[in-house]
């Protein structure tokens, strides 16, 4: 098989900077080279692809229609060979895995198995910064994200972790309280704790949707308790001020430890799973890729009993 046919890199390093830029005057200056040797570069450039990349005006440049989409490779494929230099460079140098989670996610599921991934691999150190912003990995030094949402996120590739099952929890003491807690209509009776982290997104689980897969009517489902964390409100249904709608991952700890109880059977498949997401072609240190392989292991084992919802579902 023949290497791929690849301009020369100096010339496709000018033309990237000008085309960020629009600018050849500023593309040298960052490269600190001459506008001319950009210029040439440039040049050397369009006659090896046999078009012009940029259309010259007076005072200025605009990209050509081949240009945009050179830009766009070219752009990419460097921030990507940048991503991979720089998280080599970082684990290499620092022994650490830089994670970015939901605090639910953090706080419910991941810091309580963290202790197994120190045992198994007391070399490598864990940084989780927990925060509710799709951030960018590659800016803000970030080697992995665990994400809650569909998969599809610009820029990353992503891997199943864990899909989510949706019912409602309540502590035990709480289940025990007139009046009863025996079907999902007699909810009508009892305080719901909403988790509104996601309340713009239509496919996101809430109750509306619960209540309609319970057949339960009468009832409107925006009244209660609402909070801007998932773990608050979970928080609100361990201290016995409601009924929450826990999703397996964050609450299937608390149900097996009898610190939460399922009033009821009705469940349903979420629409929203997690999924582990790196940089786009981004190349993985061997910290990381422990990290990840430690985190497909735990969600194997967390989502034995209930099939058809761990990193191996389809």
């Amino acid at each position: 098989m023949s290497a791929p046919r690849l301009p020369s890199l100096s010339a496709l390093r000018a033309f990237e900077a000008a085309a960020r830029h629009l600018s050849f005057t500023r593309a040298a200056e960052e490269l600190f080279v001459t506008q001319a040797a950009i210029s040439h570069q440039v040049r050397a450039l369009e006659e090896e692809v046999g078009c012009p990349l940029f259309v010259r005006l007076p005072r200025r440049v605009a990209l050509s229609e081949e240009g945009r989409v050179l830009a766009e490779a070219a752009t990419e494929a460097f921030g990507r060979i940048s991503a991979g230099m720089e998280a080599l460079s970082r684990a290499g140098a620092t022994g650490v895995v830089s994670v970015s989670v939901s605090p639910s996610m953090a706080v419910r599921w991941l810091v309580p198995r963290l202790e197994s991934f120190r045992d198994q691999h007391p070399d490598i150190d864990v940084r989780i910064s927990a925060n509710d912003r799709l951030i960018d990995p590659v800016r803000e030094g970030v080697d992995l994200c665990i994400r809650y949402g569909t998969g599809r996120y610009p820029g990353l590739e992503t891997t199943l972790l864990m899909k989510d099952e949706v019912f409602p929890v309540c502590s035990p003491a709480f289940l025990l309280k007139d009046p009863p807690l025996k079907a999902p209509a007699d909810l009508k009776d009892h305080v719901l704790l909403h988790d509104d982290m996601m309340k713009h997104d239509a496919a996101r689980p809430d109750w509306p949707k619960w209540l309609e897969a319970a057949g339960v009517e009468g009832l409107d489902p925006r009244d209660g308790l609402h909070f801007s964390h998932a773990s608050m409100a979970l928080d609100a249904a361990l201290a016995g001020q409601g009924v929450a709608l826990g999703r397996s991952t964050l609450v299937n700890d608390d149900v097996v430890a009898g610190r939460l109880v399922k009033p009821f059977d009705v469940t349903f498949l979420s629409g929203f799973s997690y999924f582990i997401a790196v940089p786009k072609g981004a190349v993985l240190g061997s910290r990381v890729q422990t990290f990840r392989e430690w985190l497909l292991q735990q969600a194997r084992e967390f989502t034995a009993g209930v099939p058809g919802t761990g990193p191996d579902a389809k």
